[in-house]
């Protein structure tokens, strides 16, 4: 195969899509120094509509559709995905050719800048917090059914902008994302997963090509990290059992240690009253199959009834 004199990456605008399409843009130049790389920025639906919580504009490719499109029609080489927004059906003639090595997968509670609470308990009763997120909302009531869930959209940098300028008590975030673009001073308790599931796919980042373009899905595969593409094929098998989305209250948790693959996972009413959990243990070439398994689980404990609740509140 003969290189390329430019490969483009296709991205969104934020800081954070930015510090992941130039982190993978660095990694190939390593590899392939001689290689000119350029970024083109695809404002995606979920960036456009901002005035409206995730659950309530649909959940089919909110962050990746224009991208993909874009992939399509080969005004982009490739593109850059936190695998989290990726929808466990891409689009037909679109691979994810690599899963890079994970960050951190747990979530994080922010204190409000003058409230200076060292630990998510410290929040009085009656509390408010925030969070653009149907499985924390859910997990948190489910903990804290006092706390009032405020939505919150936007960047990371809008989000802490709106915190500091609210009566809010804090907000929960990522993880990964607060530590790329160097804001852990302002994390004020890492939640563990016994506490908070993780999101499918959390902390990981996915990059997408054409499944005929051999020569990009080449290079790109020298990134992929093969623990965190094996335990992310088993988390995203659950999801796709369970058919979950942005409108659904859903967790993992997942880890590979010593060639045994296990995975923890919740389903959760809106309201946090209902918590369905459970794990599962295999071996890791059988990841996805327990996902699958483990989905099937949840549902006959009583996650099914709980997401057709849901459903039917959004039909």
């Amino acid at each position: 195969m003969t290189e390329r004199p430019t490969i483009i990456i296709g991205t969104r605008g934020s800081e954070l899509a930015l510090w992941q399409s130039r982190w993978v843009e660095r990694e190939l130049m390593l590899r392939h120094p001689s290689m000119q790389i350029d970024t083109v920025i695809i404002k995606t639906t979920g960036d456009k509509i901002l005035d409206a919580p995730l659950s309530k504009i649909g959940d089919k490719g909110l962050f990746t559709k224009e991208i993909e499109r874009a992939l399509l029609e080969k005004s982009i080489d490739l593109a850059v995905h936190s695998l989290k927004d990726v929808p466990t059906q891409i689009e037909a003639g679109c691979v994810i050719a690599a899963i890079c090595e994970r960050e951190d997968v747990r979530d994080v509670f922010i204190s409000h800048p003058e409230k200076h609470y060292a630990r998510l308990s410290d929040v009085p009763e009656g509390g408010s917090i925030a969070t653009s997120s149907l499985r924390r909302r859910s997990q948190l009531l489910h903990l804290r059914p006092d706390l009032t869930i405020v939505d919150i959209r936007g960047n990371l940098r809008t989000r802490f902008e709106k915190l500091s300028e609210s009566a809010w008590d804090g907000m929960l975030l990522a993880k990964a994302g607060v530590t790329r673009l160097g804001r852990e001073a302002s994390i004020s308790e890492v939640l563990e997963p016994d506490m908070i599931l993780p999101a499918v796919g959390q902390g990981a980042l996915a990059i997408e090509t054409r499944g005929d373009d051999e020569f990009v899905r080449s290079i790109v595969h020298e990134l992929d990290h093969a623990p965190t593409h094996q335990a992310a094929a088993g988390e995203r098998a659950l999801l796709r059992r369970l058919e979950g989305g942005c409108q659904i209250p859903i967790g993992t948790y997942s880890r590979i240690e010593g060639g045994r693959f296990t995975l923890d996972a919740m389903i959760g009413s809106l309201d946090g009253a209902r918590i369905f959990k459970d794990s599962l243990e295999g071996d890791a070439d059988d990841a996805e199959a327990v996902g699958i398994a483990l989905a099937e689980r949840l549902l006959h404990m009583g996650g099914g009834a709980v997401l057709e609740e849901i459903r039917n509140m959004n039909r």
